[in-house]
């Protein structure tokens, strides 16, 4: 259940008030045979935080709990950056302060109102170092608020005492009242629009420093039509080719830089400790102020990241994780030379996405595509580790039927793997459909509906659907995904319940059934001298060991830097543009849809029922 913001404090008799915690929300289920403890977007917390994964299995109960994991600062106070670079904050307490109980005893509470929801809370456990009730105090919104602020907390929660619980709702039964800060910086740039937003996505932020101008965050927040208008009309002439940077930054898409001479006042919550602020929303435009007289009582003074330590060449950094150091080169090379990404784009890219695409890479062998020199360049594969990865580097050793030798697989399970693989110039991420742990049978099946140069994507939309009806009629559960470049890829959960040869068959079954519906436009036929160049190739044998496509939100090293995107079924229709779903857009349609493939790590799918459904 999520909350809508208010701006104000208030009283009210009916409505209790929490602290709001500054952490990560998680969602705990708790019985005798299996715990899980997870993000609201289905995330495993497993092994990120296992203080509180093993403090929760050791609780005698049947329980699912809402609450947040903190880290406690020398003050008490939970604090985000410490939790977000946990790895060098274990000496601060890590808490999971609960707030709701959604399931007792194998029965949903959701009906339950919330006070006494929260009762049963109380008595479901005592409270121990790692879990904690949270408390809350009743109609006392506006005194409660107060005390936030004079604690520096970063605001609290007001929720209806009578309120039911709605899963995924965002509702007005539940609000958050935060405790903003506001700052004077300077606007140095501006990123495209994306979805329906017209004339720019985000205003490019910077402070004064040392140094001179020093890069102090982005925000797309704060404006309706009218006001993202008029400040394009005022950007729009200031336009200039270099940024003011002295090294390259992290932004949520390539920049258009402009002259730092437009003053604005933003509302944010806090500096984090590099120096950047969080939750920034535009206010205003200050025309009283210019870059020698903005106030410097509300901004850093100076800019050093805590994680990233820059080389004397600002083309390298070293990044920290934990007592891992991965260090990354050539960061300013372009890779994309038309959109002006760089390496360092993509490496900041994908530690940005580790926590949605990791679950796909988990434990599966690796088939590396290298770009090293960017999208112009073939690149080459790469499959085996090598001596030249570091011993952090996780690898399995598989005997290759092909080469008649062992290969060393690298398993990506963490962001500094991440960040190492991408220094190696790995755009686009490769893993197997089953993980090391059951090799020969696969979590999922795919169809890989794959156009030739003379096919319109219309078509490869209508191949789509038929697939569809085809699994739809099988009963079978099924999932699709731009492949990143011209084609979509269909998934269907198997759950490691079949082996790949199991697999395979029941794909060319579909693919067949698929053809026999769609003749003039579609084909089984692999090669590519004997096929029509006019048919789209329905690939079944990307079923077989060892096979890999482009994983979930994986960057392709195609013009515009297109990203292998999660679809909604009512997505795939006339007018669908692949291309819209790129480095530019992906963030904004995370956020707004979450992560819409998490079911193709299901139980999966009953073969034989399937089977007999489609008349076998």
């Amino acid at each position: 259940m999520l909350a809508k913001e208010t701006d104000k404090p208030f009283d009210d008799k009916d409505w209790i008030f929490e602290i709001k915690w500054d952490g990560y929300r998680a969602i705990a289920e708790v019985n005798k045979n299996n715990t899980e403890l997870y993000s609201r977007n289905g995330n495993s917390f497993n092994n990120t935080y296992p203080v509180i994964f093993n403090a929760l299995k050791k609780l005698n109960l049947n329980v699912v709990f809402d609450g947040e994991i903190v880290v406690l600062n020398e003050a008490g106070r939970s604090d985000f950056q410490k939790l977000q670079h946990y790895e060098d904050n274990t000496n601060f307490p890590l808490c999971y302060y609960v707030f709701d109980i959604l399931a007792i005893n194998g029965q949903p509470t959701y009906d339950i109102p919330l006070l006494e929801r929260k009762a049963l809370l109380r008595e479901a456990f005592k409270d121990s170092d790692e879990i904690r009730y949270s408390e809350h105090i009743a109609m006392r919104g506006e005194d409660f608020f107060k005390a936030a602020v004079n604690q520096n907390l970063e605001g609290i929660m007001g929720k209806e005492a009578s309120s039911h619980y709605y899963p995924g709702k965002r509702t007005n039964n539940w609000l958050k009242i935060k405790h903003h800060k506001t700052a004077e910086v300077v606007i140095v740039g501006y990123t495209a629009p994306a979805g329906s937003r017209h004339f720019f996505g985000s205003l490019v932020l910077a402070v004064k420093g040392e140094d001179g101008l020093q890069y102090a965050g982005h925000t797309g927040s704060g404006f309706d039509e009218k006001r993202l208008q008029d400040m394009y009309n005022l950007l729009k002439p200031l336009v200039v080719k270099k940024s003011p940077f002295r090294e390259a930054v992290k932004t949520n898409g390539p920049v258009t830089w402009v002259k730092p001479i437009l003053i604005a006042e933003i509302k944010f919550t806090e500096w984090t400790t590099d120096k950047k602020m969080r939750h920034p929303i535009f206010l205003r435009l200050r025309d009283d102020k210019n870059l020698e007289t903005i106030n410097m009582e509300t901004t850093p003074t100076k800019m050093k990241s805590a994680t990233e330590k820059p080389a004397a060449d600002t083309k390298e950094k070293e990044i920290s994780f934990g007592k891992i150091k991965v260090k990354t080169t050539n960061l300013t090379k372009v890779f994309w030379p038309k959109e002006k990404i760089t390496k360092g784009m993509v490496i900041d890219y994908y530690q940005q996405v580790a926590s949605y695409i990791l679950p796909y890479l988990k434990d599966r062998p690796q088939s590396l595509k290298r770009n090293p020199n960017g999208i112009t360049d073939k690149g080459f594969y790469h499959k085996d580790a090598g001596d030249d990865a570091p011993s952090w580097v996780k690898s399995k050793k598989i005997y290759s039927e092909s080469t008649k030798k062992d290969i060393d697989y690298i398993i990506c399970n963490n962001k500094q793997t991440l960040a190492y693989l991408n220094n190696l110039g790995c755009i686009e991420l490769n893993p197997w459909n089953s993980r090391i742990q059951s090799m020969d049978k696969p979590d999922y099946m795919i169809i890989d509906i794959d156009p030739s140069s003379k096919n319109t994507f219309s078509q490869v939309v209508e191949a789509a659907l038929v697939c569809k009806e085809i699994l739809d009629k099988a009963k079978a559960a099924c999932y699709c995904k731009t492949s990143g470049a011209t084609g979509i890829h269909i998934f269907i959960p198997m759950g490691k319940k079949y082996d790949y040869e199991q697999v395979k068959d029941f794909a060319h079954i579909v693919c067949t059934m698929a053809a026999e519906m769609l003749p003039d436009s579609t084909t089984l036929e692999r090669s590519l001298s004997k096929r029509s160049d006019k048919k789209i190739y329905l690939d079944y044998l990307q079923n077989r060991r060892g096979q890999t496509v482009a994983s979930v939100y994986s960057l392709r090293p195609h013009p515009g830097a297109s990203i292998s995107t999660p679809l909604d079924w009512a997505e795939v229709k006339e007018g669908l543009d692949p291309a819209a779903f790129n480095l530019n857009t992906i963030f904004e349609r995370i956020k707004k849809k979450g992560d819409l493939f998490k079911p193709v790590l299901g139980k999966g799918v009953d073969l034989n029922k399937c089977l007999e459904n489609l008349g076998g």
